[in-house]
């Protein structure tokens, strides 16, 4: 096997909105896609199609350069691109000429057969965030990762892959910030100075171009916002999907969803959302409903409705082969499915037994799919899970000379998760017309934030995997799925009760707050844990509920910025080096001002760390010191959580499910700090996309010191909040009253004063 290293530039020239670079080896193109992203693609097939599953934007930015002997300098605002000539070697520094990441002088990009790598040049203090769902510690110096994604059951805290791939990564060092988003959905490989002696870093496929996205923005948090302005962000979620979720593999029959649900009630224990897995369906057969167990969906799915239950249902892509069901014979008369290489149909087997693969590559394929769920829709389903979608199939490796139409597994392994959930998504939002879907999938690739929630896949129930857990989700964030969540109390094996406190304990401040596990296990609900500890459960879904305006004004956040919801420290205190200690890793953000420490089930006294500014004990208000470490109290009915001074966090009193209309008293809660600060409210009728078209509710909330006011701006939009009474409630200050007496809540400027 030889190395074919990128050699000396021939020729150059300007192509509309590109440059073009001509050597010896391939071609290579750059563009301006705004003043802080430029694209480089490196490639041996100039003529093929630029296509990309993840990318929404196109090149917008003016493409300025200058040249000299030795290299051509591609400038703007924000970034200096100076291309090296002989070799070509792409090297990144700031407008002001700070080194961002340069190229390996010797390496460069470089190819092995089919396989391209580009060989970085790493700086004595870098450290790498990203990748989304990767095992390991936030901080990846060090770390070697594969993408290809995986049905990765009963995985451990230190297995690669896993579901989903992410390849974004951030780099930080010498007080710099930049980004990375190498767009190759082939198996892919990152290497932040594991296997170099800390010499390089390195990046790579088994296919296709190097092809990469370069991010200048100094700041992690204006990364992300342009990283998810390249790739799309989120829409608003059915506000439903934002209360608590009740899943199991499987609730065996209607009779026993009926069940459970009426004991959320009758034990007044909140609720919005109950699953339906594979056992609904007729032998596990895809858009059918088991003929005994669930023979009348319709007047299951009415019952809850009627107690404020929203259903979500289980899909999986393998269609089993067998003539006469419906989706079979149609796919094979429209030849829908993945074949061999000669053109014979692939079969794999999975939980319906011998399987065809839907090509979801085909847009015609992704129309029929869509267009299936109204065997759930008919009966009343607002949620679709995608399961299995890596593509899974017992056994794993689906062969590489297998085709969804003219592309190879191995190009689109990464990205085939992706597809099917754009095609449930699509699908289902044409068939609910103007509801709001709820979509959540197993695999992902970049963008699938546009389309779908995410869960991390099939968890133990240990304390490891509860604070491993938490670090893919403030990963998750950093790659624009603010939408995330795990199987709280694990999928796999049983927690001890104190366990199951603890991890429910964390699942107010987990973007999806889903409780499931597996056949087997010891049932998970939360009146299956003795009488005292189901209270400590109750009180914390209450507090989920009481939490939900400040939770859908920090998703509307997302959907403006991509800001995620649950956010590592990393992205705010870039520059403290302890968020990075490993002591102090799973802490997080959620949302604007809460931060949260998750510990461990065994441990009553906990180590945190509370970084720059004042910071108060969510419950009793205690005042801690920032920059610095604290030991706490940790016991099991009280998780470690701060709230940052001069925090605004608003709140509701608590209700059954998210459509129990309240009492109409929104509570503005005000910690006292020295510093001005703002809060951006935000409300719409949480299940339609009448938001779309101005019908919304939006204000900015402001606390000024100076001024000792509490302030909200005149309301923006035509929706009528669901709040008729404001009460302030003060935190930290000294001799006001700390809870003000309601008023009325109107659309005009509101100003409080204390």
């Amino acid at each position: 096997m030889e190395t074919e290293v990128l050699g000396n530039i021939e020729r150059t020239e300007q192509q509309g909105n590109a440059l073009v670079i001509t050597t010896n080896e391939a071609t290579a193109k750059v563009y301006v896609y705004n003043e802080a992203i430029i694209r480089v693609n490196v490639t041996k097939f100039p003529g093929k199609p630029d296509t990309s599953f993840a990318v929404i934007q196109q090149p917008t930015g003016a493409l300025n350069y200058s040249e000299n002997n030795d290299e051509i300098i591609i400038s703007t605002k924000t970034l200096k691109l100076r291309i090296n000539k002989s070799p070509l070697r792409f090297n990144f520094y700031t407008a002001d000429d700070k080194a961002l990441s340069e190229d390996d002088s010797r390496f460069g990009v470089n190819w092995q057969n089919e396989r391209v790598v580009n060989y970085r040049k790493l700086y004595p203090d870098e450290k790498f965030i990203g990748l989304g769902e990767k095992t390991g510690n936030l901080d990846r110096r060090g770390t070697h990762y594969v993408n290809w994604n995986t049905d990765a059951s009963r995985h451990t805290i230190y297995t690669d892959p896993l579901y989903k791939t992410f390849p974004f990564f951030i780099g930080l060092h010498s007080t710099l910030t930049y980004g990375l988003f190498f767009d190759n959905t082939h198996k892919s490989y990152f290497d932040f100075g594991a296997t170099t002696d800390d010499e390089m870093s390195w990046f790579g496929a088994d296919g296709g171009d190097m092809n990469y996205y370069f991010f200048g923005a100094q700041g992690v948090a204006k990364i992300i916002e342009d990283y998810t302005w390249l790739t799309g962000r989120m829409d608003m979620p059915p506000l439903w999907s934002l209360g608590y979720q009740q899943c199991r593999y499987s609730y065996m029959s209607a009779e026993e969803v009926l069940k459970i649900a009426s004991k959320f009630r009758k034990n007044n224990i909140p609720a919005d959302v109950i699953y339906c897995d594979i056992d609904y369906m007729d032998n596990y057969k895809i858009f059918t409903w088991n003929k005994t167990a669930f023979a009348n969906p319709k007047d299951m799915i009415d019952q809850l409705k009627e107690m404020d239950f929203k259903v979500v249902a289980i899909v999986d892509p393998g269609i089993k082969v067998e003539p006469g069901y419906k989706q079979y014979d149609e796919g094979v008369e429209k030849n829908y499915f993945a074949t061999y290489s000669n053109g014979d149909k692939y079969i794999a087997s999975v939980w319906p037994g011998r399987c065809y693969f839907p090509d979801f590559f085909n847009d015609e394929v992704k129309e029929w799919w869509g267009a299936s769920f109204t065997a759930l829709t008919e009966p009343g389903v607002e949620g679709f899970w995608n399961d299995m979608n890596e593509p899974a199939a017992w056994g794993q490796n689906i062969p590489l000379n297998v085709k969804f139409g003219d592309k190879y597994i191995g190009e689109v392994r990464n990205v085939y998760g992706m597809e099917m959930t754009r095609a449930t998504y699509n699908g289902t939002r044409k068939i609910l017309g103007n509801k709001r879907p709820f979509v959540l999938t197993r695999a992902a690739y970049c963008g699938t934030q546009r389309y779908s929630a995410v869960w991390t896949g099939d968890n133990t129930a240990t304390d490891e995997h509860m604070l491993y857990g938490q670090r893919l989700i403030n990963s998750l964030g950093l790659v624009g799925m603010s939408f995330s969540g795990v199987d709280i109390g694990g999928y796999t094996g049983n927690p001890t009760p104190e366990l199951m406190i603890r991890w429910n304990s964390l699942g107010p401040y987990i973007p999806m707050y889903r409780n499931h596990a597996e056949i087997g296990t010891a049932m998970r609900e939360p009146w299956e844990w003795g009488k005292q500890n189901e209270k400590i459960i109750k009180k914390d879904i209450e507090q989920r509920y009481k939490l939900l305006p400040y939770i859908y004004s920090g998703f509307y956040q997302s959907t403006q910025t991509g800001l995620p919801l649950s956010r590592t420290l990393a992205i705010e205190h870039t520059l403290d080096e302890n968020v990075f200690n490993v002591m102090y890793q799973n802490q997080f953000m959620f949302g604007d001002s809460l931060l949260i420490a998750p510990v461990e089930s065994t441990k009553r006294i906990a180590d945190v760390y509370l970084p720059e500014g004042e910071w108060y004990r969510f419950a009793g208000d205690k005042k801690y010191k920032g920059a610095k470490a604290h030991k706490v109290p940790a016991p099991l009915d009280d998780l470690p959580v701060f709230v940052k001074a001069g925090a605004i966090i608003p709140m509701q009193h608590v209700v059954q499910s998210t459509n129990d209309a309240g009492d109409g008293v929104l509570e503005l809660h005000v910690w006292n700090g020295k510093s001005a600060n703002e809060f951006v409210y935000y409300e719409d009728d949480g299940a339609t996309y009448d938001h779309e078209r101005g019908i919304y509710h939006k204000r900015v909330i402001t606390f000024n010191p100076a001024k000792k006011t509490v302030s909200l701006s005149v309301a923006e939009g035509d929706f009528t909040s669901r709040f008729t009474l404001l009460k302030l409630i003060l935190h930290g200050f000294d001799k006001v009253t700390p809870v003000k007496k309601a008023i009325a809540y109107t659309n005009d400027e509101i100003v409080i004063g204390y």
